[in-house]
């Protein structure tokens, strides 16, 4: 799926960790992009701990979209609200796009 993302964030997924000084939402984002080579919680615990105590609304958006993810759709909900979303864009991966875009334009 690293064909979809912005050109330059799909070729940081080779480094180990994401880019120093990236704000915490894009880089939950970048190891739900990146670790294909563990399972999926082990990514999801790590974008989990990077957005859990982060501010702001486009940590609240990753936050819901973790959530969703996990099928807490009550906590996912929350979080949407937190954001100033209405709720999901799509699918889980269309929404992973749609944010990874959206944040990737605004750093």
């Amino acid at each position: 799926m690293t064909e979809s993302l912005p050109a330059a964030f799909a070729t940081t997924l080779t480094a180990p960790e994401p880019p120093a000084g990236w704000p915490a939402s894009l880089a939950a984002l970048w190891w739900l992009a990146r670790d294909t080579s563990q399972s999926d919680s082990v990514a999801w615990d790590r974008a989990h701990h990077l957005v859990q105590n982060a501010v702001g609304p486009d940590a609240a958006w990753v936050h819901a979209h973790l959530h969703r993810i996990e099928g807490d759709d009550g906590n996912a909900r929350y979080w949407y609200g937190r954001a100033g979303r209405p709720g999901p864009l799509g699918t889980p991966a269309e929404e992973r796009m749609a944010l990874i875009a959206a944040l990737w334009t605004s750093s």
